[in-house]
């Protein structure tokens, strides 16, 4: 069976241990050198970009994320031991894991991190599909002549190489299909290496839950209890009429990833379309304040990673589930495109406003679309706002400060709600 020692790349046969190093880390598959499609998803990449720059954090609970009423961004291993998850509410965060240390997100310097990561996959292969900043899908479909290796070395030598040089670690998952690859990468975080070949494509699912499926979400997850779908195999007793007749265009998809099948291509040059940012309380709110600070946090998430990504948007969106899961959108549209977060913010609760009392709420989420380049941000200015342009030009600054001197040289109050 074809095996890989993880550490020194070397090929091996059947020694327990890498013959060339010693190493206990050997990947052995029987497809391991006939598949093509990747997913790297860097582990809790927030956590370990500060971890590797302080080596002070090294062993200790560290939670990315705002103020004793924001959530959690990310969790290192050792805090997610003491069951600390995203979006978590940050009370609940520090009542599981107290002696947790807390630093708020530097999105510029997770940004830099990120390009530099992209720019080792692009010396892979020219197809690369990014998701966010700490993950992506790779087709390495005919790269094998050019690099003398067949992919699975060439994946094992990226977060080799991502971790000497970075100092973060990354996880793979390396399969025949998107779906399955980022499944895979899931499976054994952190520093994984795991594999879903064709041949065991079936077998693999039968058991698993469906909740495994990208994009399946506690409303989406009730439904299909409701119908008596909670593993794979459940799917499988439902013909392709019937789950698209009860479920609609995700019925149809269900019933292909039931079977393993995607045939979604890895796409180098699908543009991105929006940035968002949404959490879910831990227990349903309806206090303004409450949520009107994680509003503004949300705002300034979304333009940060906007700036990080040199992009603007014309259109924001804000975005709202009830105690009951009735989902509420609202959408305006910008004279012209920003990715400045005091107006974001002011546009999304302006949008927050209309809806009126309708809570509490159980999900608030807040997003930019229409995207184009930065040059093209806040060109007009706001003229029914005339302290915008002043708003702008000190956030700008801020932003300057922020990058000299850390994240907290400058906090809003609103922040801190």
């Amino acid at each position: 069976m074809p095996a890989l020692c993880r550490d020194c790349l070397t090929i091996v046969e059947q020694e327990p241990r890498c013959p060339s190093c010693g190493s206990p880390r050997i990947k052995r598959h029987a497809e391991l050198f006939d598949l093509s499609i990747a997913h790297m998803d860097c582990d809790a990449f927030y956590a370990s970009v500060e971890k590797r720059d302080n080596p002070e954090l090294a062993d200790k609970p560290l939670i990315i994320g705002g103020g004793k009423r924001g959530v959690v961004s990310t969790a290192c291993y050792v805090a997610r031991i003491r069951g600390v998850r995203s979006a978590m509410p940050m009370f609940k965060a520090l009542q599981l894991c107290p002696d947790a240390v807390v630093l708020k997100p530097r999105m510029s310097v997770y940004a830099e991190v990120s390009r530099e990561i992209r720019k080792m996959m692009d010396e892979m292969t020219p197809i690369v599909e990014p998701l966010s900043l700490d993950e992506a899908f790779m087709d390495l479909s005919g790269t094998q002549r050019l690099h003398g290796a067949p992919p699975a070395v060439m994946l094992a030598r990226l977060v080799k190489r991502i971790k000497d040089e970075l100092g973060v670690t990354g996880s793979i998952g390396l399969s025949h299909n998107k779906f399955l690859a980022k499944v895979a990468s899931d499976l054994d975080k952190p520093r994984g290496f795991s594999v879903i070949g064709k041949e065991e494509t079936a077998e693999f699912l039968h058991d698993k839950p469906v909740r495994l499926i990208w994009g399946i979400g506690p409303a989406a997850q009730e439904s299909l209890d409701r119908a008596g779908i909670r593993i794979f195999s459940d799917l499988l007793r439902w013909d392709q009429e019937a789950l698209t007749a009860r479920f609609g265009s995700m019925g149809y998809r269900l019933w292909h990833l039931a079977r393993g099948q995607d045939k979604r291509r890895v796409s180098a040059h699908e543009p991105m379309k929006s940035i968002s940012n949404e959490t879910t309380f831990f227990e349903d709110t309806a206090s303004l304040d409450i949520l009107d600070g994680h509003l503004w946090r949300m705002a300034e998430k979304v333009a940060d990673r906007a700036k990080a990504k040199e992009l603007a948007g014309r259109v924001v969106t804000l975005k709202l589930k009830k105690a009951d899961h009735k989902v509420i959108t609202r959408r305006v549209s910008l004279r012209d495109a920003t990715q400045i977060a005091d107006r974001i913010y002011r546009t999304a609760r302006g949008l927050f406003d209309q809806v009126g009392d309708q809570g509490p709420y159980r999900l608030l989420g807040c997003g930019l679309s229409d995207l184009c380049s930065e040059d093209q941000a806040d060109i007009s200015g706001d003229l029914l706002d005339p302290g915008a342009a002043r708003r702008s030009q000190a956030e700008r600054a801020t932003d300057e400060i922020r990058r000299r001197f850390g994240t907290d040289a400058i906090v809003k109050g609103r922040a801190l709600r």
